[in-house]
């Protein structure tokens, strides 16, 4: 089992010609990932072959999802990306994940507010590195080699420390690995991807991984506490972050003690969330939760 992607997923790439797209579009093909097109309006009608596969490009989504497709991948440059979300929206493709980082907060607000108004289509993103179902499927920047499939969800805002992750929980395995992103505004939350993983009777437990700014994994803690009845190891970066400077990130920002590492840290541990203060010493930690299973 898995969330959000599945064996099922079949994936457009918006802007399969350009450098990025087709890059990461030939990775997924040889990750195993049923990629079955992609878009460019000023290329539609022709192909691309990529990892040994000729794919038609569309000149729009909508077109593209009469291939059958339900998850859309957008390689855009941030200047278009409001457009291009809107457009996967307005045709109602179930899953879009928002690879773009750099889009402007308005952009980003203005296209989920739409996104929740219209229904129909998951947003994962923006500046995320997507979503992963090791073995089965990838949609997005992941690394696919890291690690093979097994009991471990795994929600973070960092790309990079998704890899960590993923890499010192590789004698193990993880079920699905999700990228939120760290933009203050993002279409899925570490409330929906815990929910999700709740639901998943083949993840036994959740790796959650923060960072500093916003109240996220304050939030997230308040729901576990409530709702959730699976293990839960979490890690919070930025304890050495100086305040009002981004971090990374456009919401890694500490303003006063609103955001900060150890707020998140105190949140999560009085869930009963064990936290780790590195990602190995994490990953050490999860992997004791699950043999203890």
């Amino acid at each position: 089992m898995s969330i959000f992607l599945d064996e099922n997923s079949r994936i457009i790439v918006q802007g399969i010609t350009g450098s990025e797209g087709s890059e990461h579009a030939t990775r997924m093909l040889a990750s195993g990932a049923n990629v079955v097109g992609g878009t460019n309006p000023r290329k539609a009608g022709q192909t691309v072959t990529l990892n040994g596969t000729e794919l038609p490009v569309f000149g729009t989504v909508a077109e593209a999802m009469e291939t059958g497709a339900n998850v859309s991948v957008i390689f855009v440059p941030p200047a278009f990306a409001k457009a291009a979300i809107i457009e996967a929206v307005d045709a109602r493709i179930p899953l879009a994940v928002v690879i773009t980082e750099g889009i402007p907060v308005k952009d980003t607000s203005e296209a989920w507010a739409h996104a929740r108004k219209v229904g129909g289509t998951r947003i994962i993103g923006p500046n995320c590195p997507g979503i992963i179902t090791p073995e089965v499927s990838l949609a997005g920047i992941t690394p696919a080699n890291i690690t093979g499939s097994g009991p471990i969800g795994l929600i973070s805002k960092s790309g990079t420390l998704t890899y960590q992750m993923m890499y010192e929980l590789s004698e193990v395995g993880i079920s699905t690995a999700i990228g939120i992103g760290g933009d203050p505004v993002i279409g899925t939350t570490y409330i929906d991807a815990l929910e999700a993983f709740e639901a998943d009777p083949d993840t036994e437990a959740i790796v959650m991984i923060g960072e500093i700014g916003g109240d996220a994994e304050e939030r997230a803690a308040e729901f576990i506490k409530a709702h959730l009845t699976k293990p839960v190891v979490g890690y919070v970066a930025g304890f050495t972050a100086p305040e009002g400077k981004t971090m990374g990130h456009a919401g890694a920002i500490v303003t006063g003690s609103v955001g900060t590492a150890q707020a998140k840290k105190e949140a999560l541990e009085s869930a009963g969330v064990r936290v780790g203060t590195t990602p190995s010493e994490t990953a050490n930690l999860i992997k004791e939760v699950v043999a203890g299973l």
